[in-house]
C-alpha cells in the first residue's frame, strides 16, 4: 500500500479515536473577543469564529456534533441574532462534525466545493469503510474561489479558497475592515501542521498561504488559528520560517539520496521539537509528510 494513503488514513483515524474517547460532558466552549464583533470559541476540535451582523450571526466551523448545544448556548451569551450561516474552513470532523445539527436548525452550511465533494464520498480510515456524510451536514452553498458576506453596511467577512495544504479545500476567512483572518488548520498555533496527503495536503501549499496572509495582513492583525490561541503576524511569520526550514533540509536530504528512515535519523526539526512536537503531529510525522508531499 502506498505509504503517502497510510500516513493520512492513519492520522484520520487518530482524529476518530479522540472523538470517540472524549468526555463531552466535560468540555467547556470559552470566548474570547477578538475584535468589535467578532470572537473566537474554544472548546475540543477547531477553533470557532463568530461574526455578528445587523440581522444573523455567522460561524466559522463547528467543532463535534456533541457540542453542538454547548456551542449554542456559548453564542445566545454574546448575541441573541439567528445562526443564520455556517462556512467550514474544511471538511475534517474536528471542523465540520456539527453540520447536521445546525443544518436541522436552519442554518446554511457554505464551503468550497471540495469539501462538499470529499464529505459526499465514502472513505476509509484504518480498516475501516466509513460513509458519506448525511445530505443534511453537506453544504448547501458552495464556491470556487471567492465569496463574500456583507454583515452590514460597511463590514464584510470574505471567504477564499487557498491553495492546497492541509487539505485540497482549505479557506480563509478575512475581515478586513476588522482587521481579523481565520486560517483553519493552515495554521496550528502551537503544534506542527498536519499535511492530509490523502486530501490533497501539500507543504508547498501551507508556505505560499502563509506568504499570501503576511502580505495581506499588518502588525494589528488578529489571527484566529485553526488550533491553538488567537496571535499575529509576528508569530505567523516565525512559523512561516520555520515550515520554509524545515521543507528545506528534508528537500536536501530527499535530494542527497537519503531514505525516508534515513532522513528522520537527522534531526531536521530538532530546534522546534520541544515547542511544536508535543501534540497531535510530531516529529516523525511532520518530516514523513514533508517528504512524501515532495514527491
Amino acid at each position: 500500500m502506498n505509504k503517502k494513503y497510510i500516513f493520512s488514513v492513519v492520522s484520520c483515524l487518530t482524529i476518530s479515536l479522540l472523538a470517540a474517547q472524549r468526555d463531552w460532558d466535560a468540555v467547556q466552549i470559552k470566548t474570547e473577543k477578538v475584535a468589535d464583533d467578532i470572537y473566537c470559541l474554544f472548546g475540543s476540535g477547531g477553533n470557532i469564529g463568530l461574526a455578528i451582523g445587523q440581522d444573523y450571526a455567522y460561524l466559522i466551523d463547528d467543532q463535534f456534533a456533541p457540542l453542538s448545544e454547548k456551542i449554542i448556548a456559548a453564542v445566545r451569551k454574546v448575541t441573541d441574532r439567528p445562526i443564520r450561516f455556517l462556512v467550514n474552513t474544511h471538511w475534517h470532523g474536528d471542523h465540520v462534525g456539527g453540520n447536521e445539527n445546525f443544518a436541522k436548525g436552519g442554518t446554511v452550511i457554505v464551503a468550497h466545493e471540495a469539501v462538499r465533494k470529499r464529505m459526499s464520498s465514502p472513505h476509509k480510515r484504518g480498516d475501516r469503510e466509513m460513509p458519506a456524510s448525511t445530505y443534511v451536514a453537506l453544504p448547501k452553498v458552495t464556491y470556487a474561489d471567492q465569496l463574500t458576506f456583507h454583515l452590514d453596511s460597511l463590514r464584510t467577512m470574505r471567504v477564499m479558497h487557498v491553495n492546497p495544504s492541509h487539505t485540497d479545500g482549505d479557506s480563509y476567512i478575512y475581515f478586513p475592515e476588522s482587521n481579523v483572518i481565520h486560517m483553519g488548520d493552515n495554521f496550528a498555533n502551537g503544534g506542527y501542521p498536519y499535511i492530509d496527503l490523502n486530501s490533497g495536503g501539500d507543504i508547498d501549499g501551507f508556505i505560499r498561504n502563509h506568504n499570501m496572509v503576511l502580505f495581506l495582513i499588518d502588525d494589528e492583525t488578529r489571527i484566529i488559528p485553526g488550533h491553538g490561541p488567537v496571535t499575529n503576524r509576528s508569530r505567523l511569520m516565525a512559523y512561516r520560517d520555520m515550515l520554509v526550514t524545515i521543507r528545506t533540509r528534508v528537500k536536501s536530504a530527499k535530494a542527497s539520496g537519503n531514505s525516508l528512515e534515513e532522513a528522520l535519523a537527522m534531526g531536521l526539526t530538532k530546534e522546534w521539537d520541544a515547542e511544536f512536537g508535543q501534540g497531535f503531529i510530531d516529529p516523525t510525522e511532520i518530516v514523513t509528510s514533508i517528504y512524501r508531499s515532495l514527491d
